[in-house]
Formats: C-alpha cells, structure tokens, sequence
C-alpha cells in the first residue's frame, strides 16, 4: 500500500508552490512540538530523506544514517509553518544537506585523531621509549580492549597503511563492510579516549 499523501505532492516533484493545508497543519503542529505531527512526519519523509542523504554521502550509509539523525533533530527544533509542499522539502533538503556537511567533517576529525594515534605509536616503537607518556599508555589500553579482528583492522588500516580494498580482500568482507567497520571504530575509541582524558584529568 502507498504511504498517504498531504496535499499535491508529498512523494512527488511539484512545480507550483500552491497553498497546501495539509502542509501547513503538519508543519503547525511539528512547530508546536506535537507528538502525533512528528509520527506523521515521521511516516511521509524519513524513507525520502534518507535516501537523499545516501545520494549526498556518496552512498555511504554509516554517515547517511548519523547525518539524518542529526537532521531530524534539527527539523523538530527549527520547525516553523510552511504553505506549500515544495517549499517545506526544500528547507529539509537544506537542513540534511547542512547535517551531512557537519556529520563528514566530524568522522574526518575522528579519522585525523587516529592518525595522531598511530604516529605516537610508530614514534614510541622507533626510538623505544623506556617508560610511556600517559597518553601513549591511554591509547594503548584502547588498542587492547580491542577484539582481534578489530585490532586487525585498526592496525592494518592505520599502523600499516593498507587500503580499505587491502582489508577487504585480507579479511572477506566488502570494501563498504570494511567502511564501516572503521567508522564505528574510529568513533568508539573516540569516545573511550576523551571518557579516560576526562578521568584522568587533574581537578583544580
């Protein structure tokens, strides 16, 4: 069965941009915070606004799903009246054009941070330091809380050097499997790294 219809053109290209009541009592009641809009929302656009992200992520899903996580989050708290259909799926592809913008630049910050990881790491083996820097201790009790096969793939992809079609081929998986395996890596050693800093920071 097809999903209902508010107005002209919900699942469809309008090129008018007509008054629409359906619209406009979504969008009244998703400024209004209601439960029941954001359902019906929910219903007639998260399918369409994901597969736009997957087209704007360069069909990377990881990175579609957290950037419309974090467009839906935006849409409930920006959300203001709109007349027309046309006009209402312009602003969202804006808005999930901005979070996919937000949500690249953030997995790059985590990549950027593993790198460093692996250069403390290298740096540590070549002049075989005697006694580690806390830093270098924290990274490496993260690198040990680590699986094999996830070790592996962190090593391979960061200490060695190996291509993600490397990895994928050493390892069975598809190259987008291998992906995203490295990207829910990079952000749990993220998160563990900045939790232990804040552990062990002095308190003043």
């Amino acid at each position: 069965m097809s999903p209902p219809l508010i107005g002209k053109a919900v699942m469809g290209t309008s090129h008018t941009a007509e008054p629409d009541a359906g619209i406009a009592r979504l969008t009244a009641g998703l400024a209004a915070s209601s439960e029941e809009a954001f359902r019906e929302f929910h219903a007639l656009y998260f399918e369409r606004l994901y597969h736009f992200l997957l087209v704007v992520c360069r069909g990377s899903d990881d990175q579609a799903q957290e950037a419309l996580q974090v467009a839906l989050l935006r849409i409930v708290r920006h959300a203001r009246i709109f007349r027309s259909e046309e006009t209402f799926w312009c602003w969202l592809k804006a808005v999930a054009r901005s979070a996919a913008l937000d949500t690249g630049r953030k997995q790059r910050r985590y990549a950027a941070l593993l790198e460093r990881f692996a250069s403390w790491l290298r740096l540590r083996q070549e002049c075989e330091v005697a006694e580690a820097d806390p830093l270098t201790g924290q990274i490496e009790a993260l690198l040990a809380d680590l699986d094999a096969f996830e070790r592996r793939l962190i090593e391979g992809k960061y200490l060695a050097g190996e291509s993600v079609k490397e990895l994928a081929a050493q390892t069975g998986l598809t190259e987008k499997a291998v992906e995203a395996r490295l990207t829910r890596l990079r952000q749990r050693l993220r998160e563990r790294f900045l939790n232990r800093l804040n552990a062990h920071e002095p308190r003043t």
